[in-house]
């Protein structure tokens, strides 16, 4: 049987690919240079103006699509008995080829740039726990400051009465207000859309996700309010380039805490105040509890109702579901996988020092 020369082409190819993507990651000055401020704004922006405008998910579909190209290939190797089963191995890598060119091309080559830190001008070291816990005994400040600035009670829980879609709008207002001091990190022509998929995504404990193939950022609609507007602001970050969870979760916190809004406000350091605790709980437990009792008694409700939603759908598959997501991002430069998240808190450090709000 003759192969199709075009599916032997792509399937060369892909190995080929594999080689030039982990020659990129060698060289983030160039990617950084040529790619994420050259490149990749031009798709990025491309793809949101064409599908920015749809109200619902064309990325989800598109995966629905491409899994149920997966399952029909597999149903039909086993109905057919593996019949011309290299011929049509060939053909399925060939379709993986052309994926993966369009991942790293459409969005994928980010994870391979200069260091957000860097790009910002923040000299990094490795911090200590008092400069933690000065950071987050002002974030708590800060956080309990707008719990009763929205409540005028501060044992009564924040409660977020904007609709999603509403929250897609604002959150743009605030990327406009942080453009000002940091114009590198400026977005344009909004993508965001609540995902078709977000009980699926409830189960496997995300909040949301960017579709490099389609630029969109989708959002989990199910998720608690409080939360919500950091959560949007994160798969923003990711659709303007940066693809790493720890800058993204920054540059989150910076968009929502540039938003005039008080309950985008809230949200900054609400999440903020989330991963200082628990890298001080990872030091002192004694430091962390102390710090838990100062704060207010409305947001520790807040916080048990998000822990108490999450647990209502917890499921055998999540931590294998989280185990391939975590090989994935460490097969992207990410080395610490699902606890890259948390290393938002060296950028946090840095931000507070540096604008002297300590």
């Amino acid at each position: 049987m003759k192969y199709n020369k075009k599916h032997l082409f792509l399937t060369i190819f892909l190995p080929i690919q594999v080689l030039l993507v982990q020659l990129a990651a060698k060289n983030p000055a160039f990617i950084e240079t040529y790619y994420s401020n050259a490149i990749y704004p031009i798709i990025s922006s491309f793809l949101r103006i064409i599908l920015g405008w749809i109200p619902f998910s064309f990325g989800d579909i598109l995966l629905i699509f491409l899994l149920f190209i997966l399952l029909r290939f597999l149903f039909r190797l086993i109905k057919f008995r593996f019949k011309n089963f290299f011929h049509k191995i060939i053909h399925f890598i060939a379709f993986l080829s052309i994926i993966y060119f369009c991942f790293y091309l459409f969005w994928g080559l980010n994870y391979y740039r200069e260091p957000l830190a860097k790009n910002l001008g923040y000299q990094q070291t490795k911090y200590t726990t008092d400069q933690l816990q000065k950071v987050t005994e002002t974030i708590i400040e800060k956080l309990n400051f707008y719990q009763y600035t929205i409540t005028k009670n501060d044992t009564i829980k924040v409660v977020n009465n904007y609709h999603q879609k509403e929250m897609y709008k604002m959150a743009v207002a605030g990327y406009k207000n942080l453009e000002a001091d940091f114009p590198q990190l400026k977005y344009k022509y909004k993508s965001v859309k609540s995902s078709l998929m977000s009980l699926l995504q409830t189960y496997n404990g995300t909040s949301g996700y960017l579709n490099p193939l389609t630029g969109e950022a989708q959002v989990n609609s199910r998720i608690p309010k409080t939360g919500y507007p950091t959560t949007v602001c994160h798969e923003m970050a990711h659709q303007i380039g940066y693809a790493a969870e720890n800058e993204a979760n920054f540059i989150g916190f910076l968009a929502a805490n540039y938003n005039d809004d008080i309950y985008f406000k809230y949200a900054s350091y609400r999440m903020a105040f989330g991963y200082c605790i628990s890298e001080i709980r990872k030091r002192d437990r004694n430091l962390s509890k102390k710090l838990w009792q100062t704060l207010y008694k409305g947001i520790a409700k807040d916080f048990n109702a998000s822990y108490n939603f999450w647990q209502a759908y917890k499921n055998p598959f999540e931590p294998i579901i989280k185990k391939g997501y975590s090989a994935y991002l460490k097969a992207n430069k990410q080395t610490k996988g699902v606890e890259s998240y948390n290393y938002v808190v060296d950028l946090l450090i840095s931000y507070f020092e540096a604008s002297a709000q300590l």
